[in-house]
């Protein structure tokens, strides 16, 4: 909602009725008859299960998988064990989770395997995620594969700093590097909980893409450090910046370090 305030006023001054769910930062929430909002900043909270809430858990097992999507392992897994899945299954609701949220990441749509509309489209007739699995055609297959090729890509590159608080990767100016740089920073998250992570990919115009990630056992002020950049925005586990110059790496850096 920060980063989006002038075009929520706008519409709520046009006569729209807006529901506005998020789990990012909301920074002062207008006060607005035709507005409801539901923010919440918690660090084990995802849009999702925001909205789980509101739909009295009618689509329970597609919240779960989201919160998966989201690097919320920990908690996603409590509500799978809590909803009675077993270990495959549960496993199956990350992988699917896993893979929608790789299907987000990208410069332009034209960097993804599907436009995120048509993505919704195609998952829409499918009551729960274990009806995606059971048909051979869907789109869970598709990713399943590419994914794996953009994965291994990343996992090849050698960190560009490390110490005992942050690693920092650059990815090259690349297609699959826009589309793997999200959940690239889950896996190292979740594999080195201790430490902060960046993933640096290169822009266009030779800027970095940033993607943060705070140490997984210390969830906090990643979008603090983000938002003292020009283009950065986020939540407390997880932030990026748009648009880094080079000149102001070193900076960042310095800021995350000092921070945790």
């Amino acid at each position: 909602m920060e980063k989006n305030i002038n075009g929520l006023e706008s519409v709520l001054d046009n006569g729209a009725s807006v529901f506005y769910v998020d789990h990012h930062r909301a920074g002062d929430i207008p006060q607005h008859h035709n507005l409801q909002a539901h923010i919440d900043l918690d660090a084990n909270i995802c849009t999702a299960l925001i909205v789980d809430k509101q739909l009295n858990g009618q689509f329970h097992d597609w919240a779960i998988t989201a919160a998966y999507g989201d690097n919320l392992i920990a908690k996603a897994g409590q509500l799978a064990k809590q909803a009675g899945y077993s270990a495959e299954q549960a496993e199956q609701l990350k992988e699917l989770g896993t893979l929608i949220n790789y299907n987000g990441y990208g410069a332009n749509v034209n960097d993804l395997h599907f436009s995120p509309a048509e993505l919704f489209k195609a998952l829409l007739k499918y009551s729960s995620p274990f009806e995606v699995f059971a048909d051979k055609t869907s789109p869970f297959y598709t990713l399943q594969l590419v994914y794996q090729s953009d994965m291994d890509n990343a996992l090849a590159a050698a960190a560009k700093h490390q110490s005992e608080k942050l690693s920092v990767f650059e990815l090259p100016n690349e297609a699959w590097s826009r589309r793997i740089s999200g959940v690239y920073g889950n896996l190292l998250a979740n594999q080195y909980p201790n430490s902060a992570h960046v993933v640096l990919t290169k822009n266009r115009d030779g800027s970095y893409l940033v993607s943060l990630r705070a140490p997984l056992n210390n969830k906090q002020s990643a979008d603090d450090i983000c938002s003292q950049f020009a283009t950065g925005g986020g939540r407390a586990a997880a932030a990026g910046i748009n648009q880094l110059p080079n000149e102001e790496l070193a900076n960042l850096i310095s800021v995350i370090e000092e921070t945790y």
